[in-house]
């Protein structure tokens, strides 16, 4: 009995990496949209002196930015990027509007297949 091989699409870097690029996705949105949020409450509390928004807010994007690091790292790790592209990914969720942008390059190269 014989298989046919001609159906099998070949699991590529960018098959494999689907799952921890959506995530990735995902996250470096979150983090942007939280990082904007973030900037309105400190406007709100240096410019205004209404402190109450932000002593609520900043933990709350805390949390959303330390997820976004640690899926970060995770597709770091299997897509195997270099340190230096990684602590740059890492570091684009601390500018705002900088996620937006490296989300969109990080998701260009991957499909690509292409490392960081």
């Amino acid at each position: 009995m014989s298989t046919r091989t001609d159906d099998v699409t070949p699991a590529g870097p960018a098959t494999t990496l689907t799952g921890p690029l959506a995530r990735f996705r995902t996250a470096a949105y979150v983090t942007g949209v939280g990082l904007l949020g973030l900037c309105f409450v400190m406007v709100l509390r240096y410019g205004f002196d209404n402190a109450e928004p932000s002593a609520i807010y900043s933990p709350i994007h805390g949390v959303i930015y330390m997820i976004y690091l640690v899926l970060t790292i995770d597709l770091a790790i299997k897509a195997r990027w270099s340190i230096k592209g990684t602590v740059l990914v890492l570091l684009a969720g601390c500018v705002p509007f900088v996620s937006f942008v490296v989300e969109r390059r990080v998701t260009k190269r991957i499909k690509a297949g292409q490392k960081l």
